[in-house]
C-alpha cells in the first residue's frame, strides 16, 4: 500500500487492480450517495444494474468547464429533477439528487448572486434529498460565503447538506467545513462529509458527522484502502460511493468494493450498512426516501416517454417488464 502523502488527493498507482468477482454479492442490492449521471451512458446504468445498484443520488457539481449564465443552471436542475431521473428510471434505477452551487462556480460572484436565488425553487422539489454538494475547493472568501448562505438555506429547509472537501489541503479544509456547519447550528448527523481519506476519517466521525467515501481510481480512495478503514473504523456513519463522473471514474465501485469486503471477511450486515443502508439512513432525513419505491422502479417500460423523449433510438425494441402491466 502506498504511504506517500496525504496532503490533498493521494495518488495510488501500485494499489492491485485485480478483478473482483461481482459473483460474491450476487443478490445483494446497493445505493450509491454520489454518482454524477449526467455524465455517464445508458450502458453505465444498465451495468449498476445488473450489479444490484437499486438507487443513487446524483448530486449538483462542476460539469468540466464553468457556466456562463443563470440559464444554464436553471436547465442543469432541472435536468437533475426531469430527464436524469426518467432515464434512470428507464434502467430499473430510482434516482434522487441534491441541488446546490458547486464550490469551484462560487467563485464567480456575479453568477453565484444569481443562482442563490433560483436554488429555494428547486431544494424543494420531489426525490431532492439535500442540499450539495457544496464546500470549498480553493478555500476562498467567496466559496466560504457561498457555502454559508447554503448551510442556512438547508437549516431554513431541514435537508441534509452533502460536502465537497477540497482535493488541496484537505486535511484543513475538512476541519473548516466542520467548524463552520457546527457554527451555522448544523446538527452533525445532518451533515454527510464526503471525499474523505486516511487523513480525514478520525476527526469527522469523532465530531458525529457521517463520513463519505469515494472510490475513484488513482486518487480519493481505493477499494483495498477502504477495507482497511472499515477493518479500523466499524461501519456506523461511514458510506462508499463512487463519484462517477466525466473523469476517468467507475460507475460499479459500490459492488465492487462489496465484493473486496466479502473476499476480506467483512461480514454481510456490514457490507450492507456502508454500501446501502448507512446512505438511506443519512439521507432520509430528507424525507424525501422510501425503500418501496426501489422495487415499483423495477418495472420498467421503455415505452414510457419524457416530455415527447425516449431512451430508445430508431428501431431499437423497448423492454417492457410484464410484471409492470396491470389488466384490470
Amino acid at each position: 500500500m502506498c504511504c506517500s502523502s496525504f496532503d490533498g488527493e493521494k495518488t495510488n498507482p501500485t494499489e492491485s487492480h485485480a478483478t473482483v468477482d461481482l459473483q460474491a454479492i450476487k443478490g445483494m442490492r446497493f445505493f450509491d450517495p454520489h454518482v454524477h449521471m449526467t455524465s455517464r451512458t445508458t450502458d453505465d446504468y444498465q451495468a449498476m444494474y445488473d450489479a444490484g445498484v437499486v438507487a443513487l443520488i446524483e448530486p449538483a457539481f462542476w460539469l468540466g468547464q464553468p457556466r456562463t449564465g443563470i440559464d444554464s443552471f436553471r436547465d442543469y436542475y432541472s435536468s437533475l429533477i426531469g430527464w436524469e431521473r426518467f432515464r434512470s428510471s428507464q434502467f430499473g434505477i430510482k434516482h434522487y439528487c441534491t441541488i446546490g452551487l458547486n464550490s469551484r462556480e462560487a467563485n464567480n460572484e456575479s453568477l453565484a448572486e444569481q443562482v442563490m436565488e433560483i436554488l429555494p425553487l428547486f431544494i424543494m422539489k420531489e426525490g431532492v434529498v439535500g442540499i450539495g454538494e457544496i464546500g470549498f475547493d480553493d478555500q476562498t472568501a467567496a466559496e466560504e460565503k457561498y457555502y454559508r448562505q447554503q448551510l442556512e438555506l438547508a437549516k431554513e429547509a431541514a435537508l441534509p447538506v452533502q460536502i465537497h472537501t477540497p482535493h488541496r489541503d484537505k486535511k484543513r479544509g475538512t476541519r473548516r467545513s466542520m467548524d463552520i456547519a457546527l457554527e451555522h447550528g448544523l446538527s452533525p448527523d445532518m451533515v454527510i462529509v464526503d471525499h474523505n481519506n486516511e487523513e480525514t476519517v478520525k476527526e469527522v466521525l469523532d465530531r458525529g458527522f457521517w463520513a463519505a467515501f469515494t472510490i475513484y481510481p488513482f486518487t480519493k480512495m481505493g477499494n483495498e484502502r477502504m477495507v482497511d478503514i472499515i477493518k479500523q473504523y466499524g461501519t456506523e456513519r461511514i458510506m462508499v460511493n463512487s463519484a462517477a463522473d466525466w473523469g476517468i471514474s467507475d460507475p460499479l465501485a459500490v459492488p465492487k468494493t462489496a465484493a473486496l469486503m466479502k473476499l476480506r471477511g467483512i461480514s454481510n450486515h456490514d457490507i450492507r450498512l456502508v454500501t446501502y443502508q448507512n446512505a438511506i439512513t443519512a439521507f432520509g432525513k430528507s424525507g424525501q426516501i422510501n425503500e418501496d419505491d426501489f422495487v415499483t422502479i423495477k418495472n420498467i417500460d421503455q415505452s414510457v416517454k419524457f416530455e415527447g423523449n425516449t431512451v430508445l433510438r430508431g428501431g431499437q425494441q423497448p423492454r417492457i417488464d410484464k410484471a409492470s402491466i396491470i389488466i384490470s
